[in-house]
């Protein structure tokens, strides 16, 4: 009548049950850093979204006549734009090209502002056509002294 007191089911299963533990664990650990990174990464890259000109000065390129001509009515934003961009709080500057193309053709869309009280202030903004070479100016001052 020697008994022997039963192992626990650590004491039993621990070959196993260590590894994929410990394997879980840093799996967990892992993925939350991931996704938190993520996360942070595209709360970043939001808000620049939001805080740069670019939506602005597509819809501007949209919204051309000339432009549409060229390039289509389907006129989108190819890639990230080339050049500087700086926001600090309702300030900053722009200076970048993005290519821009449509369903007849492709461009680069040339930036260069300011920003003063949240609002962009362009000093050039214009369309190079690449097939053409024509530059057309968006910005609202060339239209005004047209009509004059």
């Amino acid at each position: 009548m020697n008994e022997r007191p039963q192992k626990s089911w650590f004491g039993r299963n621990w070959p196993w049950a260590l590894p994929v533990g410990c394997c879980s664990g840093c799996l967990i650990l892992i993925l939350v850093f991931v996704f938190g990174l993520g996360a942070a990464i595209f709360g970043f890259v939001n808000e620049f979204v939001d805080a740069s000109p670019l939506d602005e000065v597509i819809e501007l390129a949209k919204q051309n006549e000339r432009v549409v001509e060229l390039l289509g009515e389907d006129i989108d934003s190819e890639g990230f734009p080339n050049g500087n961009i700086s926001i600090k709080d309702d300030g900053g500057e722009v200076d970048f090209l993005i290519e821009i193309a449509g369903d007849k053709g492709e461009g680069n869309l040339v930036v260069k502002g300011i920003r003063v009280d949240g609002k962009w202030v362009y000093e050039e903004l214009y369309v190079l056509i690449k097939e053409t070479g024509e530059q057309i100016n968006l910005l609202e001052k060339e239209k005004i002294l047209e009509r004059i």
